[in-house]
């Protein structure tokens, strides 16, 4: 296939389309509102619905109601969007209805700036909303690992009927790099496929085969069967669906850890840094719910490793999934920045070569 320059939001939209997606529910927001402006248009080319709704709250329980029929749904949204979701996002999560989430991160708390940030990583990996639940967490770092991944989702979401979270960030969105589309997939859900979506029932059939959507449970026992069925899901996806990286660390010294588009200046500190002799490695996860515990473990448990370094753009989100898998087995330092503030790859690299300095 043909690569075509495309911008980010434009290209996961035409990826979620291509993926099965014939509905949008959305409203506008910075930095991801090219994202349902390409929707507007290309929804009604392909037979499918975009509308805009009225809050960011009206957006997500719509997807509850689409998705509830078994079709492919889709919203997106940015961190105080994302936040007004949260109560659609636990009930749709109860209801274990599949869909996909975009949250295109931008500065904050409140309404903070319009530029990208990764400071959502505790709503995303944590839970926004109320409950015991979790969502499947994407954190791609470019536009083709978000196609890529896309063309996924959506099998992921209906296996094991849970929302699926892209976390992105504004950069992500608002970048223009050459990507290669995937074929588009003619997706129509069947009762035999989805037998327990509402696609319509009357007097006289068979009352066992009644879809019912909901996530309320009165009752203690009932609801303490549902939630533990809810857990051993989420057990099997820790299981079978961690998505991780290892770039260069079989040798490394320092193993930086990092995720989305801040891990693309860290694996510049570590090329540059290979160049001038010095061993450096990263590891990426894929997913960040659920996290790789494992294999970061694995990969700092190495003889050769002196300390870790985790960079974000945030306070140190990740940093506490990043101590939790290496277990006090080396240092953890933490270099990133609040806001919207990105570190450059000349302050990593400094960052590496003091901590290398000082023997770690």
């Amino acid at each position: 296939m043909a690569l075509t320059l495309m911008k980010g939001s434009e290209a996961i939209a035409e990826a979620a389309i291509r993926a099965g997606a014939r509905f949008f529910f959305g409203y506008p927001i910075t930095p991801q509102t090219e994202i349902p402006e390409y929707m507007s248009a290309r929804m009604p080319e392909i037979g499918g619905c975009f509308l805009q709704a009225e809050s960011e709250v009206a957006a997500i329980n719509m997807v509850y109601g689409a998705a509830g029929t078994g079709m492919r749904v889709i919203t997106s949204s940015s961190s105080p969007g994302v936040s007004l979701k949260q109560e659609g996002i636990s009930y749709i999560a109860g209801a274990q209805l599949p869909c996909v989430i975009l949250n295109v991160m931008r500065g904050g708390p409140g309404l903070g700036n319009i530029q990208a940030s990764q400071g959502d990583y505790f709503q995303a990996t944590k839970g926004g909303g109320n409950g015991d639940y979790h969502l499947l967490t994407y954190a791609p770092s470019s536009i083709q690992e978000v196609v890529d991944t896309m063309m996924f989702a959506y099998e992921k979401a209906e296996k094991y009927r849970i929302p699926v979270l892209f976390l992105l960030d504004g950069i992500i969105a608002q970048m223009m790099e050459p990507v290669e589309m995937p074929e588009m997939v003619e997706y129509k859900p069947t009762k035999e496929a989805k037998p327990w979506a509402a696609m319509g029932w009357k007097p006289g059939d068979d009352p066992a085969k009644r879809a019912v959507i909901n996530s309320m449970y009165i009752s203690t026992e009932e609801l303490t069967d549902h939630t533990n069925v809810l857990q051993a899901c989420y057990r099997e996806i820790e299981k079978n669906e961690v998505m991780f990286e290892n770039y260069r660390t079989e040798d490394a010294e320092i193993v930086l850890t990092a995720f989305g588009t801040v891990s693309r200046v860290a694996r510049s500190a570590v090329d540059e840094l290979r160049e001038e002799g010095y061993k450096v490695g990263l590891f990426r996860p894929i997913t960040v719910w659920p996290f790789p515990y494992d294999e970061l473990k694995k990969a700092v448990n190495q003889p050769q490793v002196k300390a870790v370094l985790d960079i974000e753009v945030n306070e140190g989100q990740m940093l506490e999934d990043v101590n939790l898998a290496v277990s006090g087995a080396r240092p953890v330092e933490f270099l990133g920045h609040c806001g919207s503030l990105f570190p450059t790859t000349e302050e990593v690299k400094a960052r590496i070569l003091a901590m290398l300095k000082e023997g770690k």
